[in-house]
């Protein structure tokens, strides 16, 4: 089969944008801000753009691009001893579109709510109860809620609709979506920052703790923030990497998508930490004693700033239909990039045509995510967030940095790249990525380990604990060795396409 391609360079520009910036930009980022010492957790997140970020991001593109094949079979193409690399990192894609795929259903069911604004004087209540139906604990799924199931169906169908085209064709509509998100961004920013309080929220939000930067966990969530974000070591940009043409220019395109997905990070915490200022000010209670962490965020701390918003109800509504109308164009665009990894992955391996490959997904997909339309999903998507954002996201980045940098010779890829670019990169990418990141995944992993063996995340009962995160982590990995053991003999590296 003829190899789609992105049919020109805005396409994909757009399109790896779209996947970088997606829910962790809004929501998780200003979570991770909120509950790692405010101002001090810029900086490291910063530092992890530029040393693990934009490396990395050039590094799986150059992959992607080389050999023109999703991630396990890049891998295999470069030695066949590394394919479970790139299997563990579509198994972690596969696990993060079953629970993003809920997110985005919560969103779909704000999006009607905020017509009326049906969350009232109660938020945490309608979240809580009125969408998720939650239980009392992980144990204790119960039925599934109606409103998550119904927001689902849409959110898959959208998904289906839209990329069962091919990549081109999805990149077009991406470009319109990307858009979409950052214009209301900006009219959100200019409303939020001129409201009373705004400036005690945006000094919350840019003045640092340094004694916080003493934390590892707070590094740690920086550099699991960035590698999220920007989508790198679970085989998304190796597969966009390969839709790319001969010619294209990735330290250029790297450069921009990462300062793209950062921009709007920052720009987003801006409008949410001056709502939340002003949320403060309404209230009373100090900015670091509201206790919203994650999700809540968005769909609690928000939405009760929203009914107390200055204007009256006709500007409550406005604003809450352009604050989730931008969530849902920011989730979107990443749940194509996510599935695109895993449909790829298994179209190239096993020669499905593109458009099968990505029903197959979906329904895989969709039935996984019924998972977290539970009474107790909520849990659950926190735990398994955790513990494949902060745990497997790290043990990944250990594994391809050593692989690629250190076994196959990352001299060669940044030959592959220096072939097709006006600016050249030098041995400082080397370093960064045979050298710097592996240390800090390394060292980042080994604190996730003791912190999380020493103290239960969240409070959350161990077993639940083992369940929903350490089997999960293990079963990343044996599968990822099993399948290709399972799948027979792959094409000799000289077949594929470079």
């Amino acid at each position: 089969m003829k190899r789609e391609t992105w049919g020109s360079r805005s396409n994909f520009i757009f399109a790896a944008i779209g996947s970088a910036v997606g829910l962790g930009n809004a929501w998780r980022f200003a979570g991770q801000v909120y509950q790692n010492g405010g101002g001090a957790f810029l900086l490291p997140y910063i530092i992890a753009i530029f040393a693990i970020g934009i490396p990395v991001l050039m590094m799986e593109l150059a992959i992607g691009k080389k050999y023109r094949l999703g991630a396990p079979s890049a891998f295999a193409a470069m030695n066949k001893k590394f394919e479970w690399i790139g299997w563990a990192g579509v198994i972690i894609a596969f696990i993060v579109a079953a629970y993003y795929s809920t997110l985005v259903a919560w969103v779909v069911n704000y999006i009607f709510a905020s017509f009326t604004m049906a969350w009232g004087g109660d938020p945490a209540g309608y979240f809580n109860n009125t969408v998720l139906h939650l239980s009392e604990s992980p144990g204790q799924l119960g039925g599934f809620s109606l409103p998550v199931l119904i927001g689902l169906l849409i959110t898959w169908l959208v998904v289906i609709f839209s990329m069962r085209r091919g990549v081109e064709k999805m990149a077009k509509l991406v470009k319109w979506i990307v858009i979409i998100p950052v214009i209301i961004l900006i009219v959100m920013c200019i409303q939020a920052v001129s409201m009373p309080g705004a400036a005690d929220g945006i000094r919350y939000y840019i003045t640092p703790d340094w004694s916080a930067l003493g934390n590892f966990d707070v590094w740690r969530a920086a550099f699991g923030q960035v590698a999220y974000s920007m989508s790198i070591l679970f085989a998304l940009m190796i597969t966009y990497g390969s839709f790319l043409e001969k010619g294209s220019d990735i330290p250029k395109d790297s450069i921009v998508i990462g300062l793209s997905d950062m921009g709007i990070s920052l720009l987003a915490g801006f409008v949410v930490f001056s709502t939340l200022g002003y949320l403060s000010f309404q209230s009373g209670v100090p900015i670091g004693e509201m206790n919203y962490q994650g999700v809540m965020l968005a769909f609690v701390t928000y939405p009760q700033a929203l009914s107390v918003f200055p204007g009256g109800q006709v500007v409550g509504v406005i604003f809450s239909l352009l604050f989730f109308i931008m969530l849902f164009a920011l989730a979107i665009d990443s749940l194509f990039s996510i599935v695109q990894a895993v449909s790829t992955a298994f179209s190239d391996k096993f020669k499905f045509p593109p458009r099968k490959a990505l029903y197959i997904t979906c329904a895989a997909c969709a039935a996984l995510s019924l998972l977290f339309a539970t009474n107790a999903g909520l849990y659950w998507l926190d735990i398994v967030d955790h513990f494949v954002n902060d745990g497997n996201l790290l043990f990944m980045g250990i594994f391809e940095t050593i692989a690629i940098a250190w076994l196959f010779g990352i001299n060669k890829l940044r030959e592959f790249i220096n072939s097709s670019t006006t600016i050249k990169i030098g041995r400082w990418w080397n370093i960064l990525l045979k050298y710097v990141c592996p240390v800090a995944f390394l060292v980042l992993a080994a604190s996730f380990l003791y912190s999380n063996i020493r103290t239960p995340y969240a409070g959350y009962e161990q077993q639940y604990l083992f369940i929903g995160g350490w089997i999960l982590v293990i079963v990343t990995f044996v599968l990822a060795l099993i399948i290709p053991k399972l799948t027979g003999r792959r094409k000799e590296t000289g077949e594929v396409v470079s």
